[in-house]
């Protein structure tokens, strides 16, 4: 069953919202008096859909369907989660609430907040306990950072539910224990921003300067360790003690200027606005995204591989739909006729795939046909477990054919047809779909092996049984074309 949430506000935050909900299958229903609303949301959707699929090994789900609607009323109706992006104003926040609360009474409400707690909220709702901080960071579509800030009324209940539904967009939800002001992260942002500001008044620093110190050092081991377990190894092997020791009587130098706040006037606008048009504004805004989201997915990619960091998190949502998309799959087989072509892999086209011509690399076919395959072997039940029992199929034979071509941020998926099999081996034909177009067809022969007496082997009874069950449906198939070809062979 399709889920649904609802978006009160669509600018930056609230489009990067609507892009999260809608890349994981969520329906998403719009609120925003913006007559620009949906150009706006649409241009973030297109930056959206290059970058968070590249974030994940496993097929994402179907996009929900994202509507825009006249009234509060109408897009909450059937919601089971509202998240508001509206201006940081308390009066119209809860105004608000006041009429998502009437239209849908009980709807768990989340807020966007960059600095209001929840008690500030929650004041005069008839049901506070439904109404909660979850703070994001921009891009909302990629960084998993959602602070949960609750009140003493929000009931334990409110804080899981709200927890596990950003759990399944794919976030990282970190509850604040205690209600503070603007929460951690903007907190401590607050500070770096305010000692920048002065560095650049006293003309200390530019903002590419300050940017550069940032970007080039510090701001890499943030990225994958953040601030004290960073200090901890710069303590050497006496740790954080010694660390603490070392540069802990730096703290009552006068290095800087946290409790001074310098003159918020034209002149310090001016100052900040030229310096940082000179450092990038040969860029268009939409371009400069794109630059920063390309980024990010080659940093979380690699924090991905090492299983470190917002890596982790990114892995863990993986596993989380992998098996999900197995079962689905293993539904596939169990439930629907198995006299077509099954579809074992769905993903997307992603930049470490490209060639220097721009088009899916020959390695990534294999890749792909590999993918198929496995998930394949996974429904009949061959997968992790079974190789560690010591059995195995091992491909034997590979022929691909390069039919069109497949190009960065394609969806792709793998069809799978068997075109003969027996107790030790089965042959497969896959074509790699882009829409209605086959853009290749991998033909292989795989071998069924004991592993521990390295040879072939029949298969276990019950693996053997769901793959002839699948090759007796698929006989009924017509052979595809191009089975049997040889390399070079004349059409």
């Amino acid at each position: 069953m399709t889920r649904t949430a609802a978006i009160v506000g669509g600018g930056v935050i609230g489009g990067g919202w609507a892009a999260r909900f809608l890349l994981n299958g969520w329906n998403v229903q719009v609120f925003d008096p913006d007559p620009e609303a949906a150009r706006k949301i649409a241009a973030v959707m297109a930056n959206a859909r290059l970058a968070l699929p590249a974030l994940s090994d496993v097929p994402m789900p179907p996009e929900g369907k994202l509507t825009f609607h006249d009234t509060l009323g109408e897009a909450v109706e059937g919601a089971e989660y509202v998240q508001e992006s509206v201006s940081e104003r308390i009066e119209l926040k809860h105004k608000v609430y006041a009429q998502l609360q009437q239209a849908n009474p009980g709807v768990l409400i989340g807020s966007s907040t960059s600095g209001f707690k929840a008690s500030d909220l929650q004041k005069g709702s008839p049901a506070p306990e439904n109404i909660i901080v979850a703070h994001p960071f921009n891009p909302v579509y990629l960084l998993p950072l959602s602070e949960i800030s609750g009140s003493d009324k929000n009931t334990t209940a409110t804080v899981e539910k709200t927890v596990q539904i950003m759990k399944d967009i794919g976030m990282f939800p970190l509850v604040i224990r205690n209600e503070i002001d603007a929460f951690i992260g903007n907190r401590f942002l607050e500070a770096v921003w305010r000692e920048a500001l002065w560095m650049l008044k006293d003309g200390i620093a530019t903002t590419e300067e300050i940017d550069d110190a940032i970007r080039m050092g510090f701001g890499l081991r943030w990225g994958q360790m953040g601030l004290f377990e960073t200090y901890r190894i710069a303590g050497g092997e006496a740790g954080m003690r010694h660390f603490m020791a070392q540069f802990g009587p730096a703290l009552k130098w006068p290095w800087t200027k946290l409790m001074d706040v310098p003159e918020f006037n034209e002149e310090l606008v001016d100052l900040v606005a030229n310096q940082s048009d000179a450092q990038s504004g040969m860029y268009g805004i939409r371009e400069l995204e794109r630059i920063r989201d390309q980024n990010l997915v080659g940093f979380m990619r690699a924090l991905k591989d090492r299983n470190w960091g917002a890596g982790k998190v990114l892995r863990e949502h993986d596993e989380r739909r992998a098996a999900a998309f197995h079962a689905a799959m293993a539904a596939q087989i169990d439930q629907s006729p198995k006299s077509a072509p099954l579809v074992m892999y769905q993903g997307q086209v992603l930049p470490g795939w490209i060639d220097y011509n721009g088009h899916m690399t020959e390695s990534r076919y294999y890749f792909v046909n590999s993918e198929t395959v496995d998930n394949f072997l996974r429904t009949i039940g061959a997968g992790v477990d079974y190789v560690a029992a010591g059995h195995s199929f091992y491909s034997a034979e590979t022929h691909i054919r390069h039919l069109g071509e497949a190009k960065l941020g394609d969806q792709v998926r793998g069809e799978l047809q068997i075109i003969s099999a027996d107790e030790k081996r089965f042959r497969s034909f896959v074509r790699i779909m882009r829409g209605d177009e086959c853009v290749a067809t991998v033909e292989q022969l795989c071998l069924h092996v004991n592993m521990t007496e390295g040879k072939s082997a029949p298969a276990a009874p019950e693996v053997w049984a769901k793959l002839k069950a699948i090759a007796d449906a698929h006989a009924g198939l017509a052979m595809p074309e191009g089975a049997g070809r040889a390399v070079g062979q004349k059409k």
